[in-house]
């Protein structure tokens, strides 16, 4: 009787587990349903939000092209928006428990033309002697080894020719960069790098430098027979009054020499679109280069990705 009763009580244990097991597993796959169904739903709701954001970028570019004239600091355009709450925007769902989500959104539109284009070293199948100077100086003024200005331009020449063929036999041939941070396909170190980072950019074509929006170590790099202390000077008379013409930054003649003209301009086609949106706890960032050709605005190139987790604070 004994033993019938421990059998009894064994086999009641081993069902009582085998069935607390199968709930749990039944619990968390109905958690992690739940969990999947809420990461897919921010990132539909993300993907969203800063595709608008984008398109509204676009539209304040092509209404600013309508106006024409030089680009400048003062335009809406470049004028930041501070973050913004959207979760009225957002679908919530009260039985996911999500009806008190905030959703903020921040972003800024920035002139690639205020940077020093890479690709202007790069003359049809030779290399660019103004470009080379300006990137010199560029260089010098930044504190950065000369001689990496020519291997830079050695190496992107070398990886443009090979850009179109078939690399397979010839491994040694570089990669034609796309980003800044891809530099250092061409052999340029990762902390120069960083170091030049703000002030050049990678563009199709060649670009000049937009003298309304550029830094001063860039105008002084770009404008031929021009001091720091111009350079400093330009960029602050541009704070008064943009320079709506090339005639009215009164510019040294050199810049008007065979090879330097192009070199710098007053408007711009190349602009940058930061978006940041903040989903509770998470942010994400997206990064876009568009062209604007007349009123065609069109996308070259969007990057999204996970920026980190923001700081809990109170809700608003």
């Amino acid at each position: 009787m004994k033993r019938q009763t421990g059998a009894a009580l064994l086999a009641a244990m081993l069902t009582v587990t085998l069935v607390a097991t199968m709930a749990a597993a039944a619990l968390w796959q109905q958690w992690r349903s739940v969990e999947v169904e809420a990461a897919e739903r921010s990132r539909v709701q993300s993907a969203w939000i800063l595709t608008g954001a984008l398109d509204w970028a676009r539209l304040i570019l092509r209404e600013d092209a309508r106006t024409g004239g030089a680009d400048h600091l003062a335009e809406p355009w470049a004028l930041p928006l501070q973050e913004a709450r959207l979760s009225t925007f957002l679908a919530t769902d009260a039985s996911a428990g999500d009806t008190d989500r905030d959703a903020f959104l921040s972003g800024q539109i920035s002139d690639l033309q205020a940077r020093m284009n890479v690709m202007n070293l790069i003359d049809g199948d030779k290399l660019s002697e103004p470009a080379l100077v300006a990137f010199g100086k560029l260089f010098s003024q930044l504190g950065l080894p000369a001689q990496q200005v020519n291997s830079l331009a050695s190496q992107l020449l070398i990886a443009q020719r090979g850009a179109g063929a078939d690399n397979a036999s010839n491994p040694r041939v570089p990669l034609m960069p796309q980003r800044v941070e891809q530099l250092v396909w061409l052999d340029l170190p990762a902390r120069t790098v960083a170091v030049l980072k703000p002030y050049i950019t990678l563009l199709p074509g060649r670009t000049p430098v937009n003298l309304n929006t550029a830094s001063a170590e860039v105008i002084y790099a770009s404008v031929p027979g021009l001091d720091l202390a111009d350079a400093r000077r330009l960029a602050t008379l541009r704070e008064s009054a943009h320079f709506a013409s090339l005639a009215d930054a009164r510019l040294p003649g050199a810049v008007t020499a065979p090879g330097a003209i192009g070199q710098v301009a007053v408007a711009s086609r190349f602009f940058e679109v930061r978006g940041r949106l903040r989903l509770d706890q998470v942010v994400i960032e997206e990064l876009s280069v568009v062209q604007r050709d007349g009123l065609d605005v069109r996308t070259l190139r969007r990057e999204r990705g996970m920026a980190a987790q923001a700081p809990a604070g109170p809700r608003g």
